[in-house]
């Protein structure tokens, strides 16, 4: 295309007869949420249901403020404040085509390292109902190991020390609520939506643990003024790449710095749970219940996990997307097993959900050739996400006297793939906060395989079940023996049947 218009509010009439934009009245709508988090899955997911909302032009008081937390996050604040917060959401359906359109609810971008003060007001506003978090699953600073808050953590001590200039969610969360106390203000809902199950209770549980040493006498009122509903979040969202941009600008003629590219599924399930008033997001296609936990579970031990299986198979094969790991049919049989003899029989009875069809469109969802997911995004802090997606089906497992050979493959399979390359010599690229704990622990592993389960943080008791340790034992050495083909088919040939 000749034309190329940048995208921002001033040329959003001109990029609106090349694809759909929002038709409401940005400029009148109330700042209702601060986001933090404003990564890919926030504008795929939550911003995109509230853009959906917006187009009701009675609804005003649900803007997003966007807050930008780590100085990493310097780059997406940036683009967003100068396209005025807009973006274009490049959805990649199964036959390839795109449906696009400018999703508009991100109203204001504030940036914390530059001025904290400003978030913690933002965040104490009257008009500001809810606090929304995509902080990732590290973000929520639990230790597997004692299940509680780490105090230990530098970022931590640096909030105690320097209240007024907090590094952490959690010393954010805890001066915006002491202003809202000091000033007699309502309370607010802080809504997770991040891959935890129970993301409320834990929210609520991580930041009553942090007010207890920082503010304790903001206890009580937390517990009266504030809410924590759990929620279930579902759209893989891949990292934009050039291509994506470039695409963009060829089939439409709009420069977007930062689009964002997704799956056409989507799911919200939210417990039903908002102390200070909420967005109809029901009326979009969120689905508010009683009680969140079994949908969750569900979807943290098929889909989230699913993804780390193919990931870390993956990497050790030398893919680089997910589709071409799920397209591999020994993998493609070993996730099937996995969430057939390991995962199903922990999920108990899930109403309204026919799981044997669920099970089936994930490994559609995992093959869309079109996403291209990078399995160097799917296994980023893996150290975080095995803890929350796999060990609570292997705990179970253990309990009721069920299989765990998949699973006890994935860990061995994961703490080879820790030593950072793979059996054909490719580096390969660990982003992990536990990186070089991984690394030492892996290459430990090499002459005493246990050794990777000594991470405490990540493992907790694991390494004194005999059980498990016996069937990680035998994988990792069949791994190493066989190699990683070989040795995946190996393990589903024991299998007669995927369930």
């Amino acid at each position: 295309m000749e034309n190329i218009i940048k995208l921002n509010q001033k040329n959003l009439a001109e990029i609106a007869k090349q694809i759909p934009c929002p038709t409401y009245d940005r400029s009148q709508l109330k700042t209702g949420i601060v986001h933090v988090g404003i990564g890919g899955f926030h504008r795929a997911h939550e911003a995109f249901y509230t853009d959906e909302l917006l187009h009701d032009e009675s609804i005003k008081d649900w803007g997003i403020c966007g807050v930008a937390l780590l100085d990493f996050d310097t780059k997406i604040y940036n683009t967003l404040k100068e396209q005025d917060g807009l973006y274009t959401l490049i959805i990649k359906e199964l036959d390839g085509t795109l449906t696009k359109r400018v999703i508009g609810a991100i109203t204001e971008c504030l940036f914390a390292p530059e001025d904290p003060i400003k978030v913690i007001e933002k965040m104490a506003s009257p008009e500001v109902k809810i606090i929304t978090l995509t902080i990732t699953e590290g973000g929520y600073n639990y230790n597997e190991a004692t299940k509680e808050f780490d105090f230990s953590n530098p970022l931590i001590q640096h909030d105690l020390e320097h209240p007024k200039a907090p590094k952490t969610i959690f010393g954010y969360l805890t001066q915006a609520l002491k202003l809202r106390k000091e000033r007699s203000l309502k309370g607010c809902t802080i809504q997770s939506c991040d891959n935890i199950q129970g993301n409320g209770h834990m929210t609520k549980r991580m930041l009553l643990s942090y007010v207890k040493t920082a503010e304790p006498e903001l206890l009580a009122w937390i517990e009266t003024n504030v809410s924590f509903p759990n929620a279930m979040v579902d759209r893989i969202t891949p990292a934009t790449s050039p291509l994506d941009i470039e695409k963009l600008k060829e089939t439409s003629g709009i420069d977007d710095a930062w689009p964002v590219v997704c799956e056409p599924f989507k799911q919200w399930v939210i417990e039903d749970d908002f102390i200070a008033g909420r967005p109809a997001w029901e009326t979009v296609g969120a689905q508010f219940v009683d009680d969140v936990v079994p949908y969750e579970k569900m979807k943290l031990s098929l889909l989230n996990a699913g993804h780390s299986v193919l990931g870390i198979l993956g990497a050790l094969y030398g893919y680089s997307t997910i589709d071409e790991a799920v397209g591999n049919a020994d993998i493609s049989s070993f996730l099937r097993i996995y969430m057939g003899n390991e995962v199903t029989p922990t999920l108990g009875d899930l109403e309204g959900v026919n799981l044997k069809n669920y099970k089936f469109s994930l490994i559609q969802r995992f093959g869309n050739t079109y996403i291209k997911d990078q399995i160097d995004r799917i296994c980023s802090q893996s150290s975080a996400k095995i803890p929350i997606f796999i060990l609570p089906t292997i705990n179970t497992q253990l309990e009721t006297k069920g299989s765990i050979d998949h699973a006890a493959f994935i860990i061995a399979a994961f703490a080879i793939y820790s030593v950072g390359e793979n059996e054909f010599g490719t580096q390969l690229i660990i982003k992990d906060a536990m990186e070089s704990v991984l690394n030492e622990k892996a290459i430990a592993a090499r002459t005493n395989p246990e050794a990777f389960l000594e991470i405490e943080a990540i493992f907790g008791s694991l390494k004194d079940n005999k059980t498990f340790v016996k069937s990680y034992f035998n994988a990792y050495q069949n791994i190493v023996q066989n190699g990683i083909e070989k040795s995946v088919k190996d393990i589903n040939s024991n299998v007669l049947n995927e369930i």
